[in-house]
C-alpha cells in the first residue's frame, strides 16, 4: 500500500546558521521548544518557512538545538531537538517511538484510542497524531511540517500499524497555497466510514474523523471520564458542555440510574446519544440544547439536583485580553454547579484554558465553594492523561477538581 502523492512537496529544505540574544538562547538551554522573532540576532537572509535552523551557542561555536523556521509566526523557530543530530527519517522514526512508548502502559488496559504525538511536548510543534482503532489522524498546525509530511506520515503509520491515514488541516493551512492537501483527505488505506468505532477503557465510542472538531474527538480526558463513571454507580448524572457525550456515556456504562447530556449544539448531542447506544445500558440518557449558562439557570429556579454534576467547558481564553473575562465564568460555572449538586453530591469542575494556570482555576473553585453555605472536601485534582505529556509550562492546559459535598 502507498501513501498518496498528495502529501509530497517540492520544496527542499535549506540548513540555516542562527544566532539568538542571551534571553533567547537562555530559553533553548532550557529546553523551551519556542523562539521568538525578537530573539534572533542573525539568520540568513534567503530563510523560509520550514527550513531546518541550526541554532548555535553566543559564545562557543557550538550547536544548542534544531528547529524548524516559520517565516508567517511570531514563533519564528519551533524547537525540535536540544543537541546536534542528523535530521532525516531515522531521527524522526525514533522520536516517534519514543512517544509510543510512553504511551505503552495506556494500550495494555482495554483502550484502542489515543495520542501518539502531542505537539511541542513530543518534539513535533503544531503537529497532532490521534489514533482511533485502526485509524491514524494526523492534524497539521503548521506549514513547516510540509517538506518532512512523507517521512513522519510513513513513521507514525509504522509505529502505531494504522490501516488507514487521514490528514485534518487548521483554518490557516486550508487556506494555504503552499500544498495540494485538502482537510480530511484520506493519505493512506481506504475510509470505509467517516465514523470511526474505537474503545476507551472498556466503554464503545465513535468520532466523526473528517467533520469533527479537531481530529474528531477529545481524548485528553479519558482518566477523568474513567473515574466519573466509576463515581455514577446508581446516581442522577449532570454533564454540562458535553460534546459527543464522553462522561455521559462512561456513566451509563457503569449503571447510572440518569444521565443528562447538555450542550448548545444538538448535532453534537445526537452523537452523544449514539455514543451512548454503542453500549448497554439501562439508565435514562436525556439531553438538553442550548447555552449552559442560561439552563443551568432554568434548572436551578425548577429547584432540578443531580447526585454527580461535571461541568467542561471550552477554551474561555483563547488570547491574553480574554483571561480575567474567563475566570469570571468559571467561578460562575462553579456557583452554578454547587447549586446543582444533591445533598452529598459531587461537583467535577474542569478547565482546558491553558492561559488560566492550574492554581488560578483551583483557587477560584475553592473561593467560590467556601462562599457557599455547604460544607465540601477536595477529593483530588487532575491533569492530563499520560498521552498529553507535558514537556514546558505553556504545554500544560489541562485540569480538574473533584469537589465532595458533606451536606
Amino acid at each position: 500500500m502507498q501513501f498518496s502523492t498528495h502529501i509530497q512537496t517540492s520544496y527542499t529544505p535549506k540548513r540555516l546558521a542562527v544566532k539568538l540574544n542571551a534571553k533567547g538562547e537562555q530559553s533553548v538551554l532550557k529546553k523551551h521548544p519556542w523562539v521568538f522573532s525578537n530573539s534572533i540576532v542573525k539568520v540568513n537572509n534567503d530563510a523560509k518557512t520550514g527550513d531546518l535552523a541550526i541554532v548555535f551557542s553566543k559564545t562557543k561555536n557550538k550547536v544548542v538545538g534544531l528547529g524548524l523556521y516559520d517565516a508567517h509566526s511570531p514563533i519564528r523557530i519551533k524547537m525540535i531537538h536540544f543537541s546536534s543530530e542528523d535530521i532525516n527519517e531515522s531521527f524522526f522514526l525514533k522520536k516517534i517511538e519514543n512517544a509510543y512508548l510512553k504511551r505503552e502502559s495506556l494500550l495494555k488496559t482495554n483502550t484502542n484510542s489515543y495520542r501518539l504525538l502531542f505537539g511541542e511536548n513530543d518534539g513535533f510543534p503544531g503537529l497532532i497524531a490521534d489514533v482511533y482503532a485502526s485509524v491514524l489522524v494526523v492534524k497539521l498546525y503548521s506549514e513547516i511540517w510540509l517538506p518532512y509530511l512523507k517521512t513522519i506520515l510513513e513513521s507514525l503509520q509504522q509505529v502505531s500499524k494504522s490501516k488507514t491515514v487521514v490528514i485534518r488541516l487548521s483554518r490557516g493551512l486550508q487556506q494555504s497555497k503552499n500544498h495540494s492537501l485538502k482537510d480530511g483527505d484520506v493519505v493512506f488505506g481506504v475510509l470505509e466510514d467517516e465514523v470511526v468505532k474505537f474503545v476507551e477503557h472498556h466503554v464503545n465510542f465513535s468520532a466523526n474523523v473528517i467533520k469533527g472538531h479537531k481530529t474528531g474527538y477529545f481524548l485528553d480526558h479519558r482518566d477523568n471520564r474513567k473515574r466519573v463513571g466509576e463515581l455514577s454507580k446508581h446516581k442522577t448524572v449532570l454533564d454540562v458542555f458535553s460534546y459527543a457525550g464522553g462522561f455521559s456515556v462512561h456513566a451509563l456504562y457503569n449503571e447510572a440510574k440518569e444521565v443528562t447530556s447538555l450542550d448548545i449544539s444538538k448535532q453534537a448531542l445526537e452523537i452523544a446519544l449514539q455514543n451512548g447506544k454503542l453500549n448497554d445500558y439501562v439508565g435514562k440518557h436525556k439531553t438538553i440544547a442550548g447555552d449552559a449558562f442560561q439552563e443551568l439557570k432554568k434548572l436551578i429556579k425548577n429547584k432540578q439536583t443531580f447526585d454527580v454534576v461535571v461541568i467542561d467547558p471550552p477554551s474561555f481564553a483563547k488570547q491574553q485580553s480574554e483571561i480575567e473575562l474567563a475566570k469570571k465564568k468559571y467561578a460562575q460555572l462553579a456557583e452554578l454547579g454547587a447549586k446543582l449538586t444533591a445533598k452529598d453530591g459531587l461537583l467535577v469542575l474542569a478547565s482546558c484554558s491553558s492561559r488560566v494556570v492550574a492554581q488560578s482555576f483551583l483557587d477560584i473553585n475553592l473561593q467560590v465553594l467556601q462562599s457557599q453555605s455547604r460544607s465540601f472536601k477536595t477529593l483530588m485534582t487532575t491533569r492530563h492523561d499520560i498521552d498529553h505529556p507535558i514537556s514546558f509550562p505553556e504545554g500544560a492546559y489541562l485540569k480538574c477538581g473533584y469537589y465532595q459535598f458533606i451536606d
